[in-house]
């Protein structure tokens, strides 16, 4: 049986209203959420999510993390949480991206997707 777009997007939507924060990992985070960033002036930064449609969700707004030094970031996690939470997942950087001094890394907005086909 394959899903409606209706369905795929109704089940897209409870999965975003549940991730209201990204994180930065320094390594594959698995299904627990590990190798999160640590050390000032690193937080997670909320997450913001427009309506799914044709079974695909993006993020809906710019997202500006503040990395500290000396850190190579390699994925993206989805928290329900600013600190401890539920982990949802992850999805790996392009590229990693090293910080040899305190610098930024943006999101833009929808740089992020998820689908269900």
């Amino acid at each position: 049986m394959a899903l409606t777009a209706t369905t795929r997007n109704t089940m897209l939507g409870t999965i975003t209203s549940n991730v209201t924060h990204f994180s930065l990992h320094t390594a594959d985070p698995g299904t627990a959420g590990t190798a999160e960033v640590t050390g000032s002036p690193y937080t997670r930064e909320g997450a913001s999510w427009a309506a799914a449609s044709g079974g695909t969700a993006a993020s809906s707004a710019e997202v500006v993390f503040d990395v500290p030094g000396s850190t190579t970031i390699t994925h993206i996690g989805y928290w329900s949480a600013s600190t401890a939470g539920t982990f949802y997942g992850s999805r790996s950087l392009d590229a990693p991206q090293t910080y040899a001094t305190t610098g930024t890394y943006t999101l833009a907005s929808g740089n992020i997707t998820e689908s269900l086909t």
